[in-house]
């Protein structure tokens, strides 16, 4: 039988229909098989990110020697200090280690308070400037006197002219603020250092005023402090946007003379010691202990008698001398927002009137 013309095309019609459904098919194959490379590429993409930043991570913390930063043990001084009913807190170690970090800042709170008085949100900087710290030790192993006592040493004017060099140098510990001057004020301020407490805009930048026996101590309020002192010891210009006054662009201090303070120590020094709010409101700076405060709080840590000089100052007399140093006026402290110096000065005068402390410039 000759076939029709319709079955002709209905064969014509099947066939058409088979090759769009192959089509349809084939196309369908093509964009699965596109959506498969565009997954593969991505995975790719997160996984090789992930190898990049293990291996930049490990490197810029220097992963292995940082692990092995321990702390060395405090030697507990049997008597109690006559400023014992001040310590809220017990056993701090006010320097940090990468031994344990996070161990001790939970055991501190530290894990759950941002910068200026804990590590929240920033333990990646905190690991990444101890990465470049040779220790945390407190003392040398040699130390083996548990009852230390120290002095605290201020940059107030009322130093100038007193002659206490001697008696200051003849301290177990010196702690000394900031860049107050050694060189060519010996007389007055002695010559010996153990702790200088510094920030970033207030480091020592010439390399005359190094004391190679003593370790530089670096009080962190923001995290761009730990970004400075990371870059400058990698050997890196470090960014100066973010500072409220330049910082020093080159360290003067060797790896192994730099600790860096537990923020647990200006936390107590502000709420304990100083009894600031924990919350200021917003149309008000919040207050911050001065470095002269949180010298004076480490070494209510570290020493079983404390005390002080050159931490008085004449505010009715603005025209006069700040520092035993330099040319700057009192009028400067009644510009600083930052801090209560007024809180600080009647925190100062409850110690000595309880004989808490002792003031070695009364007058």
């Amino acid at each position: 039988m000759t076939p029709s013309f319709n079955t002709f095309k209905r064969i014509f019609s099947l066939k058409a229909g088979l090759s769009e459904v192959y089509a349809e098919e084939v196309h369908a194959g093509g964009v699965l098989a596109m959506r498969g490379y565009l997954v593969f590429i991505i995975l790719s993409c997160v996984f090789l990110y992930y190898v990049l930043h293990c291996i930049l991570w490990r490197e810029s913390t220097s992963w292995l020697r940082v692990i092995e930063m321990k702390r060395s043990p405090m030697l507990t001084c049997s008597l109690k200090p006559a400023f014992d009913s001040l310590l809220s807190f017990r056993g701090i170690y006010p320097f940090l280690c990468t031994s344990a970090l996070k161990t001790i800042a939970t055991l501190h709170e530290n894990d759950n308070i941002a910068l200026p008085y804990g590590l929240k949100k920033s333990a990646h900087h905190f690991y990444l400037a101890l990465s470049r710290l040779q220790s945390c030790d407190l003392f040398p192993e040699s130390d083996k006197e548990p009852c230390k006592k120290c002095v605290v040493v201020g940059n107030g004017a009322v130093l100038k002219n007193k002659t206490l060099g001697e008696k200051i140098d003849s301290y177990d510990v010196i702690i000394r603020i900031n860049d107050g001057p050694v060189r060519g004020h010996e007389e007055d301020v002695g010559t010996r250092t153990t702790f200088r407490i510094f920030y970033p805009e207030s480091v020592f930048t010439n390399p005359e005023d190094n004391d190679p026996n003593s370790v530089a101590v670096l009080t962190v309020f923001k995290s761009y402090d730990l970004k400075w002192l990371w870059e400058l010891l990698a050997g890196i210009t470090p960014e100066i946007n973010h500072f409220w006054k330049k910082p020093a662009l080159n360290l003067i201090y060797k790896p192994e003379q730099i600790r860096i303070l537990d923020p647990i120590i200006t936390r107590i020094a502000a709420f304990n010691m100083l009894q600031f709010p924990t919350t200021f409101p917003k149309k008000e700076k919040p207050k911050h202990p001065t470095t002269g405060i949180i010298a004076i709080t480490l070494a209510f840590y570290i020493c079983h008698e404390v005390h002080l000089a050159g931490f008085k100052y004449n505010f009715t007399d603005k025209n006069g001398l700040l520092h035993y140093y330099g040319n700057s006026t009192m009028s400067m402290m009644s510009k600083n927002e930052y801090h209560n110096i007024t809180a600080e000065q009647n925190f100062l005068k409850n110690l000595i009137e309880k004989n808490f402390i002792i003031n070695l410039t009364k007058d």
